[in-house]
């Protein structure tokens, strides 16, 4: 029986992406787990695996096509013995043609539900999608089974031969605690009509409006479209509300000087922004009730540190998370953000890599500017914005002038989950650390 391979989610937030490469052709038998294309979402080049065996049929979608849906069939799976004049002409899909459109939500940590990975089609039983393999399809079919009384083992819940070879016909499919009396997670944010985009003047009037000049149109690709989405989503529905506190940081120059010079030979050199990661990680620590999400009609408190840092990248941004940041060396921190930062740029992460998180670090200061304000990325609580460390006069504790290289930080906070003074409290405990960088070596 043919089967349809369909356009999986890579990531929970995935919508839609490019297939970049076929790394099969038709006629080539494939096995389980092995590599058939790469496809592009709007964060990253990721490899798609067979979870099935059998031979492609045909290739529906040709190498280099953006915008195809997730769900949408992709290709073609044979079973053994089965002829590719067989394989009948593809249709749309009432989940292809009524899945996610527009950009997808990559970003970080996006609320936006997406379908579960479903690399291959699967029959409908009792009105809901059934995923099982052609094997354990045929087994169920000569058994008499119905697959929808069948716990599947394979991934995500797919049936497969071992699970139909020990069934018995009728038996109940045994009990399973449903997704939502797991552990409470964050309820879904409200679906968006397909190809919504962010509002704001229409295409039409903006182009009437410059017919007279001369102009280039740039087209929007998915990680800008998500970037726009995402901006506006959290202008839009996060409180925002802000907190400046001025850091000097003449101690942590001296300090990251002297540290340096002792880790020259283990090829590591720390930058300012390595400690401003660990006095926040820290600082998350210190004040627990900051380590906090908004998750829709609660809030979740986390118990790791785990810090996301902005990265800019060609036409967007995106935010690798460093998990349990509070328990790593600086060195360690140092040598994962360069890794991480340098697979952003050539969108090599995996996404839960640049998802998750509580709370993020935006540091403009390498590149000059004094302060600024940064935008919540939701599901966070609250974003650092980081400016330049600058010379400037300073009153001393004596009551005379003198001269400090002093930082400007911006504690952005969704005041649904951090109120004023506790996000005071907060950005207190990361300027301590960073005026007292010895703390950061405990």
């Amino acid at each position: 029986m043919a089967t349809e391979i369909l356009m999986p989610a890579l990531s929970p937030t995935m919508e839609e992406g490019t297939l970049a490469k076929w790394l099969v052709k038709e006629g080539d038998a494939v096995k389980s787990g092995q590599i058939l294309a790469e496809i592009e979402t709007d964060k990253a080049t990721m490899e798609f695996e067979a979870v099935d065996e059998g031979v492609v049929g045909k290739l529906l979608i040709a190498e280099g096509t953006a915008g195809v849906k997730v769900n949408t069939p992709i290709a073609v799976l044979l079973d053994e013995g089965e002829d590719a004049s067989a394989v009948p002409a593809p249709k749309a899909s009432s989940s292809a043609s009524s899945g996610a459109a527009g950009a997808s939500s990559g970003g970080s940590s996006a609320p936006v539900p997406a379908p579960a990975a479903a690399p291959m089609a699967a029959p409908v039983a009792g009105g809901a999608r059934v995923f099982a393999s052609p094997l354990a399809r045929r087994i169920a079919k000569e058994k008499g089974l119905d697959l929808g009384a069948v716990k599947g083992s394979g991934p995500h819940g797919r049936i497969v031969r071992a699970d139909v070879e020990g069934a018995q016909p009728g038996a109940a499919k045994p009990a399973a605690a449903p997704a939502a009396e797991a552990p409470k997670a964050a309820a879904p944010a409200p679906a968006k009509p397909a190809g919504a985009m962010p509002t704001g003047m229409a295409a039409e009037t903006v182009l009437k409006m410059y017919a007279d000049r001369p102009f280039e149109e740039v087209a929007l690709d998915g990680m800008r479209r998500t970037v726009a989405a995402r901006l506006t989503e959290a202008k839009q529905t996060i409180p925002h509300f802000y907190l400046r506190r001025d850091v000097k940081l003449d101690a942590l120059m001296a300090f990251r000087e002297t540290l340096n010079k002792q880790l020259e030979g283990r090829g590591v050199k720390l930058s300012v922004n390595d400690f401003i990661i660990k006095a926040c990680a820290m600082a998350l620590q210190a004040v627990p009730a900051a380590n906090t999400v908004w998750a829709g009609d609660r809030m979740l408190r986390l118990k790791p540190s785990d810090v996301a840092v902005a990265v800019a990248v060609e036409g967007g941004l995106f935010t690798p998370v460093l998990r349990d940041a509070d328990k790593k060396s600086l060195s360690a921190l140092s040598a994962e953000m360069k890794d991480l930062a340098g697979r952003a740029k050539t969108k090599k992460l995996a996404p839960h890599e640049y998802q998750g998180g509580s709370f993020a670090i935006s540091n403009l200061g390498m590149m000059g500017i004094e302060n600024f304000d940064a935008v919540i990325n939701p599901p966070h609580g609250s974003i650092l914005a980081v400016g330049a460390g600058i010379k400037k006069p300073v009153v001393l504790a004596d009551g005379t002038i003198g001269v400090a290289t002093v930082m400007s930080m911006t504690l952005s906070v969704d005041h649904r989950v951090i109120d004023g003074a506790l996000g005071a409290e907060f950005l207190k405990a990361v300027i301590e650390a960073l005026e007292n960088p010895m703390v950061m070596l405990a």
